[in-house]
């Protein structure tokens, strides 16, 4: 099985976090590659970034996605997915739903940590549309850049360990998601020190994706996921507007 993981972000440091989490949990028969979009912002942190990365993510999808068995949408707020679904015949997940239906299962109701207080608007907006909102216990905002450079790391752990106690005293958390595609593996560091399960997309993202890929889910071939064909486009990357032709 190969699969292929879509950072539509522009940090070749988040790629190389994201396909390293993805190969430890992988099963042996899975080979697991990555892209990093070529234009856009470094670390998508706003609609009109996300909007921008969305066009990454599909120009991605579009040049790369042949050969691979599925596609996991490494960008926290499951840039591009619904379309990257629409588009490719193979299974595409985006990393925060995989990571929020793990959690629901996991734990019943879910706190999440997010890096940024402008974001949470985003990743409620990710929430609603899993339609998971009503499984959401709290959220808890972390204002710090860390993460997303290399360097220690021990501050925003112990910052993330706090959140995550804060959830389960005061909003009764179940369960944890980390959102960000740089909490990747997070979790296994800090699981012993939190009381309720903690996951983060790609590790919980490429197991599943793995199931979907041997479950053998038919692509539709009616419907708003089918593929697009006989589109006419104007100015696009040539593989992208061959994809939209139906080639």
């Amino acid at each position: 099985m190969r699969l292929l993981l879509i950072n539509a972000n522009t940090s070749e440091f988040v790629t190389a976090k994201v396909l390293a989490a993805a190969r430890k949990v992988a099963l042996p028969d899975t080979a697991i590659e990555a892209v990093t979009g070529n234009f856009g912002a470094r670390v998508i942190g706003s609609r009109t970034e996300n909007a921008i990365g969305e066009h990454s993510a599909v120009a991605l999808g579009a040049a790369h996605a042949a050969g691979f068995d599925g596609v996991l949408v490494a960008v926290s707020y499951d840039t591009g997915a619904k379309a990257l679904r629409e588009m490719l015949a193979v299974p595409v997940l985006g990393m925060t739903e995989a990571a929020l239906h793990a959690a629901a299962i996991a734990g019943g109701r879910v706190g999440i940590v997010v890096f940024g207080s402008r974001v949470l608007g985003l990743y409620r907006d990710v929430v609603d549309a899993t339609g998971l909102g009503g499984k959401v216990a709290g959220w808890r905002a972390i204002d710090s850049a860390a993460p997303y450079a290399p360097g220690d790391q021990s501050d925003v752990e112990e910052m993330i360990v706090a959140a995550c106690a804060d959830l389960v005293a005061r909003d009764g958390a179940e369960a944890i998601l980390l959102t960000g595609a740089v909490m990747a593996g997070v979790p296994a560091l800090l699981q012993p020190r939190i009381d309720v399960p903690v996951v983060d997309g790609i590790t919980t993202g490429v197991p599943m994706l793995e199931a979907f890929v041997r479950m053998k889910i038919a692509k539709p071939r009616v419907g708003s996921f089918s593929m697009p064909t006989g589109r006419e486009t104007v100015a696009l990357d040539a593989a992208l507007a061959a994809r939209l032709k139906g080639a």
